[in-house]
C-alpha cells in the first residue's frame, strides 16, 4: 500500500458568530501545502455520501488539489443550532467562507458548489459577500424563494411544499426533538407513515392546521402566513440584490426542472447588474434536458435524450474542476474565452453554444389549443398547433379549490 493521497477529516468543528457551532467533514490532499477550497453547505446530511457524490466526485476533486468542506447547516445532522429553512444561510454562509479561508490548509480562496437547496445556500452566502468567496456553480436552483419555490404564479405550491417538508425536513428535526418526549416520537412515527399516504395529506384543508408538522417546521406554517412577496420573504430575495453580489456563478439547469425560471434569471440578472466586471462577465449558464434530479438523468418522462445528456457525458465534475481551476488557481484554461451559454436543443437533440440568452434572433410563434372534445385527460385528443382553431367542440373539466392539484 502507498501513502494516502487524500486525508479525510471529519466533523470539524466551525463556530458562527453566535457561539453555535457546525459541523464539518474536509477532504484534501494529504500532501503538505495550502490549496484553494471548494465548500458544500447542506441540509441533507453530509454523511449521505452517496448523495454528495452525485454534486461533485469529492475524492476526485481532493487529488486535484482542492480541500474540499461538506458542512451540516444549522440545526441538521451533525451540526448544533436549529433549523429554520433560509433564516441562517446569509450569515452561517459568510462565517463559513471566512473560516475555510484561514484554516492551515487553505490558501484563502474559496468557491461553493452544490444543487437545489444547496444551490441556495451559495446565492445566500454571495448576497452576504464573504470577502474569500470567489465563484460558485449552483445548480438547479431558484433566484427568488417566494415566487418560484414557496409560491408559483402566485399558487401556493401544495405539493412540493408539503412533500419536501414531510421527507427531508421535518423527520430529522422532530428525532432532534423527540429525544426525552414520547409524545413527539409518536409524532415522528405518525410523519413517516403520511410519507407512504402522502395523496391523502394533500387533500388536508385548512393548510394553517396542518397537524403533522407542529414543532419540527414552523416555518411551513409561516409560508402559509405570508402569501404575498412582503417583508419576510425579502430578506432572502437574491434577485433583487444581483447588483450587488461579486462574484461570478455558472448557473445548471434543466429543461424540465421546477427551478428553470429562477435559474436564467439568476443568469440574466448577474450578466446585466452584477457588482463587478467578473461577476458580470464570468457568467455560464448550461442547461439540459432535465427534471429536478442529481445526477443529470437522459431519460424524462417517456423521452431518451440520447447519451450525449448522461452524467458520464457531460461530466459535471470535470465542469467544476475547470470552472474552479480558472476562479481559484488563476489557470489560463480558456474558460471566458467560450461562448458563455450552453444549451441543449430539444428535437435536434444536440449540444449547441451561444453568446447570450435569450437568443436575440429567437422569433415567437403562437400556439392555440385544439380538442376533438376530449381533451380533459392525459390521453385525451388535445394538442397545440401554429393554426388558430376552428369549429371545434367544447370540453369540460372540474376546478374546485376544495380539492386542489397539488401542485
Amino acid at each position: 500500500m502507498g501513502e494516502p493521497t487524500v486525508v479525510i477529516e471529519k466533523d470539524v468543528p466551525v463556530p458562527m458568530r453566535d457561539g453555535v457551532v457546525l459541523r464539518a467533514d474536509v477532504f484534501r490532499p494529504a500532501a503538505p501545502g495550502k490549496y484553494p477550497v471548494i465548500l458544500q453547505r447542506t441540509p441533507y446530511n453530509k454523511n449521505l455520501t452517496t448523495v454528495g457524490m452525485l454534486m461533485l466526485d469529492v475524492i476526485r476533486t481532493a487529488s486535484e488539489g482542492y480541500a474540499v468542506v461538506v458542512q451540516d447547516t444549522r440545526g441538521r445532522y451533525s451540526s448544533d443550532g436549529v433549523f429554520y429553512v433560509f433564516r441562517d444561510d446569509v450569515i452561517d454562509g459568510y462565517d463559513t467562507v471566512e473560516w475555510c479561508a484561514v484554516q492551515p490548509w487553505s490558501d484563502g480562496n474559496v468557491g461553493m458548489y452544490g444543487a437545489s437547496y444547496v444551490g441556495a445556500t451559495q446565492w445566500l452566502a454571495a448576497i452576504s459577500r464573504p470577502p474569500h468567496l470567489k465563484a460558485i456553480f449552483p445548480l438547479i436552483t431558484a433566484s427568488h424563494y417566494h415566487e418560484g419555490w414557496t409560491y408559483q404564479g402566485g399558487a401556493f405550491a401544495l405539493g412540493f411544499n408539503e412533500s419536501w417538508t414531510m421527507t427531508f425536513l421535518a423527520p430529522e428535526t422532530y428525532m432532534r426533538l423527540a429525544k426525552g418526549k414520547p409524545e413527539l416520537g409518536e409524532r415522528l412515527g405518525e410523519l413517516l407513515g403520511g410519507i407512504d399516504d402522502m395523496c391523502h395529506w394533500f387533500r388536508h384543508l385548512p393548510l394553517k392546521d396542518f397537524p403533522l408538522f407542529g414543532e419540527a417546521a414552523p416555518y411551513f406554517y409561516d409560508w402559509l402566513a405570508h402569501p404575498d412577496d412582503d417583508d419576510y420573504w425579502a430578506q432572502w430575495n437574491i434577485e433583487s440584490r444581483h447588483a450587488t453580489i461579486p462574484v461570478p456563478a455558472c448557473n445548471v439547469g434543466g429543461w424540465y426542472d421546477i427551478f428553470l425560471g429562477g435559474t436564467i434569471r439568476n443568469y440574466r440578472g448577474m450578466r446585466e447588474r452584477g457588482a463587478t466586471p467578473e461577476a458580470r462577465h464570468g457568467q455560464k449558464l448550461i442547461i439540459g434536458p432535465w427534471h429536478h434530479a442529481i445526477p443529470p438523468s437522459n431519460v424524462v418522462g417517456e423521452v431518451n435524450y440520447g447519451f450525449s445528456t448522461t452524467a458520464l457525458a457531460v461530466d459535471l465534475d470535470g465542469q467544476h474542476i475547470k470552472w474552479f481551476d480558472y476562479w481559484l488557481k488563476g489557470k489560463a484554461n480558456g474558460l471566458l474565452e467560450e461562448p458563455p451559454v450552453r444549451i441543449f436543443v430539444m428535437g435536434e437533440n444536440r449540444w449547441r453554444s451561444e453568446n447570450d440568452w435569450p437568443l436575440a434572433r429567437a422569433q415567437s410563434t403562437k400556439y392555440y389549443f385544439h380538442s376533438g372534445g376530449k381533451a380533459n385527460g392525459l390521453r385525451g385528443d388535445g394538442l397545440l398547433s401554429p393554426e388558430p382553431p376552428r369549429s371545434e367542440p367544447a370540453d369540460v373539466y372540474t376546478a374546485d379549490p376544495r380539492n386542489p392539484v397539488p401542485t
